[in-house]
């Protein structure tokens, strides 16, 4: 079967309609960048998944008068411009009310007290024990023995208070050459449960393996090295 190139790629469309997709692009483009502006965000990680909602109704609103003759540009406008009425009024509600702020923008969520993970979220389907590794990484973190607290805030970000380097304790180990799981028989040490993080001398685990705070059984050695900023 002999493929018809010209009708895969133009179909009917006329060469001045070409142009003329590319200017309403253009338009709809700048449109979107001065509405994002007006937002105030100065980047994607400041986004709360109201902002993402909104920005993605907006592209819905700008991607159709982009290449489609029937619909007028100023349709989009009119969307664009409702959207940013709702969208100031529900950040002017936010601002007045803790309740609506929490709902829009979300909750921040304890990662990391005390050196162990927070396994009150653990049945939690956002909750990833790597994907907190990453973070936690990024930040220079070798083990959780240097941390005091972590909150993943509701934008993504991670903020972290870490132990002064003379209070540093045993902690479980974030990067892979140390993230190892180790039969607690043979080592004569401070063990870090794989899991949570919690620390147990290795002798105490030899009649019973599993976790007292989160029951599995899993232990790696735990480090005690101060941070390196």
């Amino acid at each position: 079967m002999d493929m018809d190139f010209k009708s895969l790629f133009l179909g009917d469309t006329q060469w001045g309609f070409m142009v003329e997709i590319f200017v309403r692009s253009g338009i709809m483009f700048v449109m979107i960048l001065l509405i994002l502006r007006l937002s105030g965000k100065r980047g994607v990680r400041q986004l709360s998944l109201f902002e993402v909602a909104i920005i993605l109704g907006l592209g819905s609103a700008a991607g159709d008068p982009m290449f489609q003759e029937d619909i007028p540009i100023l349709h989009a406008l009119i969307v664009f411009s409702a959207v940013m009425i709702i969208y100031k009024s529900a950040t002017w509600l936010a601002a007045k009310s803790t309740v609506v702020h929490r709902l829009l923008e979300g909750e921040e969520m304890i990662v990391v007290k005390d050196g162990v993970f927070d396994v009150k979220h653990e049945k939690d389907n956002d909750f990833s024990t790597m994907e907190f590794f990453t973070e936690l990484r990024n930040l220079s973190v070798e083990h959780l023995g240097q941390v005091r607290i972590a909150v993943l805030e509701p934008d993504g970000s991670m903020s972290v208070l870490f132990y002064a380097d003379e209070d540093v304790q045993f902690g479980l180990p974030l990067f892979p050459e140390d993230y190892r799981e180790t039969d607690p028989s043979v080592y004569d040490g401070a063990m870090a449960c794989m899991y949570c993080g919690c620390v147990r001398a290795s002798e105490s685990l030899h009649k019973s393996t599993r976790c007292p705070r989160c029951k599995h059984n899993k232990w790696a050695i735990a480090l005690n090295n101060s941070r390196i900023a």
